[in-house]
């Protein structure tokens, strides 16, 4: 076990026991940076809420007093500006000094401002003559403790000024990085009422090994509700700031499909998630499994992957530690060893229930807010947990459903309790539910047995109509312990703890012996035996949600004029969607707001008159020819997605499409228009036409910010439209056809930030792009000679790999531009002026002594 307190896991040594003061401590030479560059960066800072220590009212004189350490030890991000004459005073010198003695632990943030990180470092230069006249008539070691922060500092990557085109940009990047470091180093509130998370933090110090260089995979091993997710999480809270790059993925068993036919492709969404989290980058591309490999094998990283349940999930996020770089640590939390063993994982740790003790101590924190019960309480909490047991889930649940009532409600709740719960899980988490209201109720179940794991917006536009004070019944839920409130990013979703939802469908299966009498259907069995003919009585059901072929009749619909929710995902294709009869389909339900259904095997959806409430209609694979004659009411659709349907030859008029947000329409590959009513689609924000092979023109696209996907559009020639809307996402990678009018039309008068034309074999030139671009992939345009153009957008990303007739005039404005963040150019050859050279996936360059230019900092080929 690591000896050593920085490595330590333990709460005395956590960031759980520091109290900070201050949020950033900055460091600075005045006269360089305090009325420009630092009062700028203080007012983002103001913006963002972060709290800064200021040093106004503290006199300085030949040595930093205590009141100036106690800021610099009590602030959690130490933010050292280093200018041309930060050297020129010892004060800042020997707050340097304090600094790099972390004794706190605190992150250490550098900016190079208009000074090389190699003067510093060596001291030398302008700055090392202003350091050597600092340095005269003091004591060696001061000169030397001096010398060795120096040093320690200008080796943190850090931000330098000379790279940065627009300093505006700089500090919001500073600022937006300070901000998400601190939302890292700042505990978690919901870690507070933990017990015995200590001793866990303890037993996993012998697993993590912190101290050691090899990369390590851990198994965090238990059966459900034991806690192995809030174990997982704590520790990703404690530690991930350690690490250059971290990222947890939660509830992998519950996004991953069962076993599928396009595996492959479920994996790929699986590390797009991981890397997206992982790097910050949303638009991150993933066009093979290889692409995690590639980014993370220098990095040290810390993943934590939560509820993995197979092992082509570890395949595709954690497939050997080659994948990462040295001292990498990866969590896995599961309730399977064997899954484990099978992937070679041999640091195991099994979670064991809580003591008498502390399962007392857990119910009284959800109970009471404390770790023991109020006074007159004690028997009262003791008798409950004995009851309940010692499940960390039930505890919680229980212990939550008690909160706020009095003595006497405690009396009677408790002898419910006596004669309700036999002591297995399903009884103790069922007495929370009872003790709902009907409306809550509802809620729960609609949650548990349809919308697990759902996007809040979308639930609010599901389930909105019927349930009007949506938020409150929510937040009581919450309150109860009974569902949870996830965010990632601007992405906000409903959990429900596994074996929650499991009580809720146990509950409605238990509504009716008969199958069709239920709300939901759930089960394969059941819903094949409604489908197929054999029950009729089925206007009670609400939703249908199948991961099964079915055997259809005509008439299977017929009798559920309640239906809302008709989800069929199929990913096993070895049964394809059964019709048995040559007639069409028979919806009498005006009440659809979801229908999703994979592999949908007519070829129209004619026979469903009323769509008015529809939300979302989603027909993957699907043998549709056309979806319907005439204009439909569809004031309420947000998405269609009608990917792969590569029959599907024409779209309706969607004129009364008001609110649709995403048309997908990927891999139509028989669909050769879209109709003009696409330009009234004034709140589209997303639009894929990917692989729509014979599709000719675009008509005019509404005025509204949106993702525009036509890559391998082969047919694709002209587009009757401007793109003066603010498209943020532009790609015709492998339109082949398209002619200079259309590719002039889409580059000059788009606003885009990033477009993406490779393979456009018929591109020559490049005219002015607009100032909004930040990606430009214009990778295998092989008549691409000229580039008409400038880049001023600091930061941009240029690809021109196999532009081989690139003149020397675009080579040279590529290399000079001093903006240009990255230029890939095309080479078949290594240049002679390439000093350093070698086989193989690697080569050894000595680094320059010698700072290189502003306009190109490295060049490889």
């Amino acid at each position: 076990m690591a000896s050593s307190s920085s490595l330590s896991l333990s709460f005395p040594s956590s960031s759980l026991s520091q109290t900070w003061e201050h949020d950033v401590f900055p460091s600075f030479h005045g006269k360089d940076v305090r009325k420009a560059f630092l009062s700028h960066i203080l007012k983002e800072f103001g913006r963002k809420a972060i709290n800064f220590f200021v040093d106004n009212e503290i006199k300085r004189g030949e040595f930093i007093g205590p009141e100036l350490k106690r800021a610099i030890k009590g602030s959690k991000i130490a933010l050292v500006l280093l200018s041309k004459n930060y050297a020129s005073s010892s004060w800042c010198l020997d707050e340097l000094a304090e600094i790099m003695k972390q004794e706190s632990g605190q992150t250490v943030i550098t900016i190079f401002y208009e000074v090389d990180p190699t003067d510093v470092k060596k001291q030398k230069g302008d700055f090392g003559k202003v350091f050597k006249k600092t340095c005269k008539g003091k004591d060696k070691e001061k000169i030397k403790t001096w010398r060795k922060a120096l040093e320690d500092v200008a080796t943190i990557a850090g931000y330098h000024s000379s790279n940065w085109v627009d300093e505006a940009a700089m500090i919001e990047n500073i600022a937006a990085e300070i901000s998400n470091k601190l939302n890292h180093l700042t505990p978690l509130r919901d870690f507070d009422c933990l017990i015995g998370m200590e001793a866990h933090m303890k037993r996993m110090e012998q697993y993590l090994r912190l101290d050691l260089d090899e990369v390590r995979m851990i198994g965090i091993w238990g059966p459900p509700g034991i806690g192995k997710t809030t174990i997982a999480r704590f520790l990703f809270n404690q530690v991930s700031s350690r690490f250059q790059n971290s990222a947890l993925i939660e509830d992998i068993k519950g996004s991953y499909p069962k076993p599928c036919f396009d595996e492959y492709n479920a994996k790929l969404q699986l590390q797009y998630k991981m890397l997206s989290r992982m790097i910050n980058q949303k638009d991150i591309m993933i066009p093979h499994l290889g692409v995690a490999q590639e980014r993370l094998r220098n990095r040290n990283v810390f993943l934590v992957l939560d509820d993995v349940d197979r092992l082509a999930q570890l395949e595709a996020l954690a497939n050997n530690v080659q994948w990462f770089g040295p001292r990498s640590r990866i969590i896995i939390t599961t309730e399977d060893r064997s899954l484990l063993n099978a992937h070679g994982i041999n640091h195991i740790y099994k979670v064991g229930f809580p003591s008498n003790d502390e399962a007392l101590q857990m119910f009284c924190m959800y109970a009471f807010g404390q770790k023991s019960p109020k006074d007159g309480f004690y028997e009262l909490a003791r008798e409950i947990t004995y009851l309940v047991g010692e499940l960390p889930l039930g505890l919680r649940v229980i212990g939550s459903h008690f909160r706020g009532l009095s003595k006497e409600q405690w009396s009677m709740e408790i002898s419910r309790l006596r004669t309700n719960l036999d002591g297995d899980i399903e009884s103790i988490l069922k007495f929370s539910f009872d003790a709902l209201c009907d409306e809550d109720k509802d809620l729960f179940l609609h949650i548990a047995c349809f919308f697990n794991n759902e996007n809040i917006n979308k639930l609010e536009e599901f389930i909105g109509q019927r349930f009007k004070d949506l938020s409150q019944r929510l937040y009581v839920l919450v309150e109860k312990s009974l569902i949870s409130i996830e965010r990632f990013l601007e992405y906000v979703s409903i959990k429900m703890h596994n074996l929650l939802a499991q009580l809720g469908k146990e509950i409605v299966r238990k509504e009716s012996r008969e199958p069709g009498q239920r709300r939901f259907l759930f089960d394969n069995k059941d819903i094949c035996e409604v489908v197929s003919g054999y029950t009729t009585n089925t206007g009670s059901v609400v939703g249908i949600d199948s991961d099964s072929w079915l055997n259809i009749t005509e008439k299977a619909f017929e009798g559920m004029p309640n239906l809302q929710f008709l989800r069929v995902v199929v990913y096993n294709f070895d049964h394809p969607n059964i019709i048995s009869s040559s007639g069409p389909l028979t919806f009498i339900s005006s009440k659809l707001r979801l229908i999703e259904w994979w592999y949908f095997p007519m070829t129209s959806l004619r026979f469903i008159n009323n769509l008015e409430f529809l939300v979302e209609l989603k027909m993957r694979y699907s043998k549709l020819e056309k979806l319907w004659d005439g204009i439909k009411l569809l004031r309420n659709l947000k998405c269609m997605d009608l990917a792969n349907s590569e029959n599907l030859k024409e779209l309706p008029n969607l004129s009364m499409a008001t609110s649709l947000e995403e048309l997908n329409l990927e891999g139509c590959s028989s669909l050769v228009e879209l109709p003009s009513s696409v330009g009234n689609l004034t709140n589209l924000q997303k639009l894929s036409l990917e692989g729509c092979s014979r599709l000719v023109s675009l008509p005019q696209l509404p005025d509204s910010p949106m993702v525009l996907d036509a890559e391998n559009c082969e047919s694709l020639e002209k587009l009757d439209c401007s793109f003066y809307n603010p498209c943020i996402h532009l790609n015709f990678a492998n339109c082949f056809k398209l002619n200079q009018e259309a590719r002039d039309l889409l580059i000059q008068t788009s606003t885009a930030r990033l477009v993406v034309l490779p393979g456009c074999s018929r591109l020559v030139s490049l005219p002015q792009l607009p100032d909004s671009l930040m990606v430009l992939n214009a990778e295998n345009c092989e008549s691409l000679e000229k580039l008409d153009c400038s880049f001023s957008n600091p930061g941009t990303w240029l690809n021109f790999s196999y532009c081989f007739k690139l003149n020397k005039e675009a080579r040279d404005l590529l290399i000079q531009t001093s903006s240009v963040n990255v230029v890939v150019l095309p080479c078949k050859e290594v240049p002679a002026c390439f000093t350093y050279r070698g086989y193989g996936n690697s080569v050894t360059v000595k680094l320059n002594q010698k700072p290189l230019p502003t306009s190109i900092k490295f060049k490889a080929c």
